[in-house]
């Protein structure tokens, strides 16, 4: 595949990861209208978004083992379409059940989104080029969700809440009309051989890959807790309007675009120095961990402005973490093995998501947020001694 063909597909890749955050949050910043509409408490509030975590948790490792095994052209595909009909199927809710109903089917299409991303970009660059476009391609999430709030709030003041989920699947659709175009004269479909496909079991048995999983059981909750559940955080403990929300929740985010696509890049440039992979990635990652206790002064700011910027710093970090994160990864393992173990992982941090959503919900109700953003602020630094306390000895890792 020529260079040109590979950036016009990890470009598509960061359309739709920009996508499936975007469609993800038009929840979060609606939801102190919809709470409100529905008659909601903050822990019926966590079971809906529950919902989603729990189907993206189960279909991230499933998603991943399917990109491997049809490929991540026709994978994507299927993805995408379904959870852009998922979205749409929010404009019909009228109350938390069917609410939640979609929030699950939504998640089911989700789940394959990273791993396809991540396995795509993989595939189609060079190994010199390997960080810069994995963090290029899962980058795309976080302008997915600087473009949420106040696209969000545009879209219903001209057409209602329900107008604004239905707006995301017509995105949707242009997405899938766009990336079959871009497979026009490449073999279909591209998957991995037979060969070279791992099943869960192997990958499972690897010491390292275990340490990938447990890592992300310890950071994910952190960042499902900001994209969940700052909307309702600068509603009732800084009495924002919808509008305000909308005009600085894109910031945190905006932070993170920009560090997951440069963070990739100076990994990259290590790497060709003469740094190991391995060393390269873990560096950065600590660098990012130690700007992580930003989150718990965030929750002790005198201002909304205040606390928005150091929550910036925490999305800052997350960039410089995910993106040396994932393409560990991807230096882990085989290239057909790698939209499996992206969801296994995936899976990991969703299990750990699901309970620390269903905690949220109840302590907010009880005890405000302080307790949520303290606990986030240890939490990336555990990560990162999971992974470089113990030297793997898998191939490649050194």
């Amino acid at each position: 595949m020529s260079s040109r063909r590979a950036w016009i597909l990890c470009s598509l890749l960061f359309y739709a990861t920009a996508l499936s955050f975007l469609d993800r949050q038009v929840l979060s910043v609606l939801a102190p209208q919809l709470t409100r509409e529905f008659d909601m408490s903050n822990t019926v509030y966590s079971r809906v978004v529950f919902a989603f975590v729990a189907s993206y948790t189960m279909m991230f490792a499933l998603g991943g083992r399917l990109m491997d095994a049809v490929g991540t052209r026709l994978g994507l595909a299927l993805s995408v379409g379904l959870w852009s009909l998922a979205s749409a199927a929010h404009a019909l809710a009228n109350g938390p059940w069917i609410l939640g109903t979609a929030r699950f089917f939504l998640g089911v299409g989700e789940g394959a989104c990273f791993p396809a991303a991540t396995k795509g970009a993989v595939e189609w660059m060079k190994p010199e080029r390997r960080a810069l476009a994995v963090g290029f391609a899962n980058g795309g999430s976080a302008f997915g969700a600087v473009l949420a709030p106040p696209l969000t709030v545009w879209w219903t003041s001209w057409f209602g809440w329900r107008g604004a989920f239905l707006a995301t699947a017509l995105l949707g659709a242009l997405w899938l009309i766009l990336w079959m175009a871009a497979f026009r004269g490449l073999p279909s479909p591209m998957k991995a051989p037979p060969s070279q496909r791992t099943g869960f079991a192997s990958l499972l048995r690897r010491p390292e890959m275990r340490r990938l999983m447990i890592a992300r059981f310890f950071f994910d909750p952190v960042f499902y807790f900001y994209m969940f559940w700052i909307p309702q955080y600068l509603s009732r403990e800084r009495g924002l309007s919808l509008a305000e929300i909308g005009s600085l929740t894109w910031i945190p985010f905006f932070a993170l675009g920009v560090t997951n696509i440069a963070a990739g890049r100076v990994s990259d440039i290590l790497v060709k120095r003469g740094w190991q992979p391995r060393r390269a990635r873990l560096t950065l990652m600590c660098v990012a961990a130690a700007l992580t206790p930003a989150s718990w002064m965030a929750s002790t700011a005198g201002s909304a402005s205040a606390a928005i910027s150091l929550m910036s710093v925490l999305m800052f970090a997350h960039g410089i973490w995910i993106a040396n994160y994932i393409t560990l990864i991807g230096d882990t393992v085989a290239t057909g093995e790698v939209g499996t173990a992206v969801g296994l992982t995936g899976t990991s941090g969703g299990v750990a998501g699901m309970l620390s959503n269903l905690v949220v919900g109840p302590v907010v109700d009880s005890a405000g947020f302080a307790p949520v953003f303290l606990v986030s602020a240890l939490l990336y630094p555990a990560a990162w001694c999971i992974l470089a306390l113990r030297r793997p000895v898998e191939k490649g890792i050194s």
